[in-house]
């Protein structure tokens, strides 16, 4: 009996050991002679052999194991599945994988109550969270509780994936979450201090671009946790003097991403990176402005987006494409639908942005366009107009002329709408995040939060 034991250990161990470096025959061979082995699991954690090929990526044997009908959610002690673990160690091929297979994303782990979604905002691994993000999007389970909800899911120590991420200094986890609804105020219960915000936290990782992403979402940068203290305070206490610069009350306020503004939401994605951009770079002149002079002065941008580059740039497409006709230096490429008046993106997000929400309702009041004053219900990306290609037989008409006819046109129709309203310089680039390889027994990455 000991030996058939061993003998049966040793098989089991094979298998495990296959799948961690992805030898589909040996996996095959050995599941042809013992297939009872599929669905047996490590002695300690209980890692399952699906478990080992999510955490390391082996897709092809993931695959051949659910075409086996292997379950998708099965748990490992700590209550895992394979889905968390693709999740947590970056492996965008299995974790679209297991959501095909129909992976439960609403399964909770008996480590931390967290989900899929916490692993993969936790580890900075933004394709996973997109990916199980828009698995949300028509997942039965999760629309039987509705997305917002999902997205703001907490954990056992009521943390949202926007905590996690913002605590983790991931900054594109952080976008993410918020452009899909994530609270950008929501409290936390237990984790890190009672009471701490999403800001609080990015305060005491210290990550500059977390904190520029959760204040160009509305982050309150006057919030107090349950010990009465403001992200300002706590990131001085933790010694991080550009990021309690930008947090002090007493600095000018950022511009906000307008998300209530109904035209807003509804933007393609060209025009939407376009005025997020343009979000960014007016930030990032308010950020100079408060560290000038300071120890925590921001580097001088890179050449590519540097301002000098920028006018460069625009000094030789004015010469063949319209200025926009209220700053004068950006190439429009806004478009207002409906009038078809156009404006560069710094221009429109300046329109958008210059009234603050009502703060009971959370409602803009829709801007008008500063050409003829109409309601702005919808932007598009405006088509350039490029006037070097115009017919030869017009012979010396200049394109300076035909741009100087449209200008007199727009400053005509609103000149008096165009104060306050300007351009602005650069804005910097974010990143982060860890992944591994996991072993078929006790090498799995340990969170501790």
């Amino acid at each position: 009996m000991g030996q058939g034991l061993s003998c049966g250990t040793s098989q089991e161990h094979g298998l495990f050991r296959a799948v961690q470096v992805g030898d589909l025959d040996t996996v095959e061979a050995v599941l042809g002679r013992e297939p009872a082995l599929l669905h047996h699991a490590t002695v300690y954690d209980r890692h399952s052999a699906l478990h080992i090929a999510a955490a390391n990526g082996q897709i092809e044997i993931l695959s051949m194991l659910l075409g086996r009908s292997v379950n998708p959610d099965v748990l490992n002690r700590q209550k895992q599945s394979p889905l968390m673990l693709a999740a947590m160690h970056g492996k965008i091929s299995c974790v679209e994988k297991l959501l095909e297979a129909g992976a439960n994303i609403l399964k909770f782990d008996s480590l931390h109550g967290r989900t899929c979604l916490h692993y993969a905002a936790y580890y900075g691994h933004d394709d996973c969270l997109q990916a199980i993000l828009s698995a949300a999007q028509s997942n039965t389970v999760a629309a039987s509780w509705g997305f917002a909800r999902f997205v703001n899911i907490r954990d056992g120590r009521g943390a949202t994936p926007l905590h996690l991420a913002a605590r983790q200094r991931r900054p594109e986890c952080v976008h993410i979450l918020l452009d899909n609804g994530a609270l950008v105020c929501a409290s936390t219960g237990g984790y890190g201090c009672p009471g701490s915000t999403p800001l609080h936290l990015a305060a005491k990782g210290g990550s500059l671009d977390c904190i520029r992403e959760l204040l160009a979402w509305g982050a309150d940068r006057v919030q107090r946790d349950a010990s009465g203290r403001i992200p300002y305070v706590v990131a001085m206490k933790h010694r991080h003097g550009a990021c309690a610069a930008l947090l002090n009350p007493s600095s000018a306020e950022p511009l906000v991403w307008p998300s209530p503004l109904k035209f807003i939401g509804e933007l393609n994605q060209e025009a939407k990176a376009l005025l997020e951009q343009a979000l960014m770079e007016a930030n990032r002149e308010r950020e100079k402005s408060i560290l000038k002079g300071t120890a925590y002065s921001l580097p001088s941008p890179s050449p590519s987006h540097s301002d000098v580059g920028v006018e460069d740039n625009i000094s030789e497409a004015s010469s063949d494409t319209e200025l926009c006709c209220i700053c004068f230096e950006q190439v429009c490429t806004i478009e207002v639908q409906e009038c078809g008046h156009q404006m560069c993106a710094h221009c429109t997000l300046a329109l958008c942005c210059h009234n603050k929400p009502n703060p009971t309702t959370a409602c803009l009041t829709p801007p008008v366009c500063p050409f003829c004053r109409s309601t702005i219900y919808r932007l598009a990306v405006a088509k350039i107009r490029n006037y070097d290609d115009t017919d030869s037989n017009i012979g010396d008409i200049s394109s300076s002329k035909l741009r100087k006819s449209r200008r007199s046109q727009n400053m005509s129709e609103g000149s008096s709408s165009f104060k306050g309203l300007s351009a602005v310089g650069p804005f910097g680039k974010m990143g982060g995040r860890s992944s591994g390889r996991v072993a078929a027994e006790n090498e799995w990455v340990d969170d501790k939060p």
